[in-house]
């Protein structure tokens, strides 16, 4: 049965979109709908009866503990400043922010650390003592990202993040550093609509440079103190970065992004052209002739536990991505256990459409050599991926309803990664736009070679991206204090992302499609190949070809596309383990929802419970479940 197409509706339905929103039959403003959202996200977390059951007014605790929160968002986006624009929080009393960027150097982060060690013991010298659920959620959720971080700041290297998903021990490598983020985020991101925004683009290309050279200190630290990343990642960076430095000597994108968007009478075109050739490109230079320094010394080992401190990394990086004490060997055996039960499921399909001869793994490998399901290749290609996942964006939002009472309207757009980033990054990835609206969240899909993508894949790929996976899920961050907006924990993001994927399955993605149903399940089988993987190179001993084999002989995965992956496992220890961990999670927890309550059980109320409590901590999430139980069984 559908599980979808029985769920009974449970709470009146909420539609909010971006810029005029549509609710309850009139349009409001974006800042009104963020405040009916607001309101409606308590809302799951306290009854699953009605509309007619209103969440509790605040209590007086609340006022304190939201004063407290309010500060702490405060002194964490003071230090972030390209989260401030990518949120559109760099207004007014924040409006300086709007032409800095992050310190990355090794002050910064220590000035990091020290803020959040400050704010952690502010929070746990609360009392809780009378806080509303929601509200005591929001305290848990920044005691839990803060303690992790200060735990990863407490290790003698790497690139923390506070409540972010991309820790790594190399500050600089194939997917991470400055080099990849700063031009990007100067194009996407930074809003450019008056002369006061360019000024600012413009102090932020000086503080690129600058940037840069505090990044170079910390490489330089970590090869001194022996940590040196694999060959073959260092390989890739040295690609990209040297692409890097001939696009600045040229002036570039850099360039090209300031004198697109404004007609320069202030002449910002060529002033942004000198900060790229005198301080931005002789800066990438320093950083590649470092690159070069650490090639000549590195080894091809992949694995983070064999460089000092490596395994003390490993679990730490391996707790933060999961938000569980798991140990790498129980990762590893969920991943084999949990791709047996998919792999069952597979063979029955494949034999189902004919391909009924050899492993799951070499009918997949069959199946992507097909024709049928490939698109044409170069530009023309390009243009059928593009127009597939528009076709299928089209599909999702005509379905949304019947999965969720709070219904959001992303304002989003598709758009292709930079080409000097393509390289090293996944297939796409996708997030939330700012809360203004002014910046739309994006699904970034890499296109470097149209053989990344097949015709039975991508369609649960933007599912997972989009809607109703991450960029649908940022949406209802907007509601939610500041702090709230910056906190993310990985295990619950990709795991939203994957419960995504299953629940457009059963909405009907695939009704008429069992070949889109492999590419599903497919995809599905990847992150428990990852759960596999991730440990066995990082805690097991794998060679980076064992990894590139696991997948394609096992799972029949594209190897074009599972190379990359591998060597992200590799850059980013721990990382891939959240997806399948927190997938497990949201089922076991909605299987506990459906014992506990039976016919009181609602699919929607259920799903708006999950995305309306916000991103939080494994265990906080079950606390939410637990208190939909608890006011539904009443």
């Amino acid at each position: 049965m559908n599980p979808i197409a029985s769920g009974r509706s449970g709470i009146q339905q909420l539609v909010l979109k971006p810029g005029g929103a549509a609710y309850d039959g009139r349009m409001y403003t974006r800042r009104e709908a963020l405040a009916a959202l607001a309101s409606a996200a308590a809302l799951p977390l306290m009854t699953g009866c009605g509309r007619d059951q209103e969440a509790a007014s605040a209590t007086p605790a609340d006022t304190d503990a939201a004063a407290l929160l309010e500060a702490i968002g405060e002194n964490l986006v003071r230090l972030m400043p390209e989260t401030a624009t990518s949120l559109g929080v760099d207004t007014g009393a924040r409006a300086s922010l709007r032409s800095q960027l992050a310190d990355r150097s090794a002050d910064g982060q220590r000035r990091l650390a020290a803020q959040v060690r400050a704010d952690l013991d502010r929070v746990n010298g609360f009392n809780t003592v009378g806080l509303s659920h929601a509200v005591r959620t929001s305290i848990d959720v920044v005691r839990s990202a803060y303690t992790t971080a200060l735990e990863g700041f407490a290790l003698p290297y790497g690139d923390i993040t506070v409540g972010g998903w991309r820790n790594t021990p190399y500050v600089v490598i194939q997917n991470v550093g400055a080099y990849l983020d700063i031009p990007r985020f100067l194009d996407s991101d930074h809003q450019i609509g008056s002369a006061s925004d360019a000024e600012a683009y413009l102090a932020r290309l000086q503080a690129f440079a600058k940037q840069l050279d505090g990044e170079l200190g910390r490489i330089q630290a970590a090869r001194a103190a022996g940590l040196v990343p694999p060959g073959f990642l260092i390989d890739k960076a040295i690609a990209q970065m040297t692409l890097s430095v001939k696009n600045a000597r040229e002036g570039g994108s850099l360039v090209a992004s300031i004198a697109r968007r404004t007609k320069d009478p202030g002449g910002w075109a060529e002033r942004a052209r000198t900060i790229a050739i005198k301080e931005i490109a002789p800066a990438l230079e320093r950083q590649l002739e470092e690159l070069r320094k650490e090639r000549e010394v590195a080894t091809d080992a992949p694995a983070i536990s064999a460089r000092p401190h490596g395994r003390e990394f490993y679990r730490w990086a391996l707790e933060a991505s999961t938000t569980t004490s798991m140990s790498p060997d129980e990762v590893h055996e969920m991943g084999r256990t949990e791709l047996q039960r998919l792999h069952g499921q597979m063979d029955t399909i494949l034999k189902e459409v004919g391909y009924s001869t050899g492993s799951v793994g070499e009918r997949m490998k069959a199946l992507a050599k097909d024709p049928r399901y490939q698109f044409s290749e170069g530009d023309k290609g390009r243009a059928e991926i593009t127009a597939f996942i528009e076709d299928r964006l089209q599909w999702i939002r005509a379905q949304i309803s019947r999965a969720f009472n709070t219904v959001v309207d992303p304002n989003m757009e598709v758009k292709r990664l930079p080409p000097e980033e393509e390289p090293g990054a996944p297939g796409a990835y996708g997030g939330a736009g700012s809360i203004d609206g002014k910046i739309p969240g994006r699904f970034w899909i890499n296109l470097r070679t149209t053989d990344l993508h097949s015709k039975y894949s991508l369609a649960d790929l933007t599912f997972h991206e989009a809607i109703p996976g991450h960029i649908w899920q940022g949406e209802y961050t907007h509601a939610m204090p500041l702090i709230r907006q910056i906190l993310a924990f990985n295990a619950y993001s990709e795991g939203w992302a994957l419960y995504a994927e299953q629940l457009a399955d059963e909405l009907g993605a695939y009704e008429d499609d069992h070949v889109g149903r492999l590419g599903y399940l497919q995809s599905i089988a990847v992150r428990a190949c990852r759960l596999v993987v991730d440990t066995g190179i990082h805690a097991k001993g794998w060679t980076r070809e064992q990894a590139v084999r696991f997948f394609v002989d096992v799972n029949g995965s594209n190897p074009e596309e599972v190379a990359s992956e591998v060597d992200r496992y590799c850059s980013w220890p721990g990382q891939a383990c959240g997806y399948k961990v927190g997938h497990s999670e949201i089922n076991r927890q909605r299987d506990k929802a459906k014992a506990a309550l039976g016919v009181k059980y609602d699919l929607k109320a259920f799903d708006d419970v999950v995305v309306l409590g916000g991103n939080v901590p494994l265990d906080v999430l079950g606390k939410n479940v637990d208190e939909y139980i608890r006011t539904a069984s009443g």
